[in-house]
């Protein structure tokens, strides 16, 4: 049986999220491509610093990180591993 590809991790591939400002002064992160979320790497209310991994999304069988754009507690999480997603879809709020 053939062996499986390696996946490759790629650190820096996806832009940054987009971070909209929502009500409240919480930032709503949207996804930046689309794919399957493969794992959530924080949970609702965790804190975060900016630059920090949040899911990480595999796109064309590539892994993307996809880290929260400023710090702040993550007040919702939008989706779930293995969501499939589209571009601009609500991935996670910080509030």
């Amino acid at each position: 049986a053939p062996a499986a590809a390696p996946r490759a991790a790629a650190p820096a591939a996806a832009p940054a999220p987009a971070a909209a400002p929502a009500a409240g002064g919480a930032a709503n992160v949207t996804s930046p491509l689309p794919g399957t979320v493969l794992r959530l790497c924080k949970n609702t209310g965790d804190t975060v610093a900016a630059g920090e991994v949040v899911m990480i999304v595999e796109s064309m069988k590539m892994e993307n990180e996809v880290v929260a754009p400023e710090g702040g507690r993550i007040a919702s999480i939008a989706v779930a591993a293995g969501s499939a997603i589209n571009t601009g879809d609500l991935l996670f709020t910080l509030g």
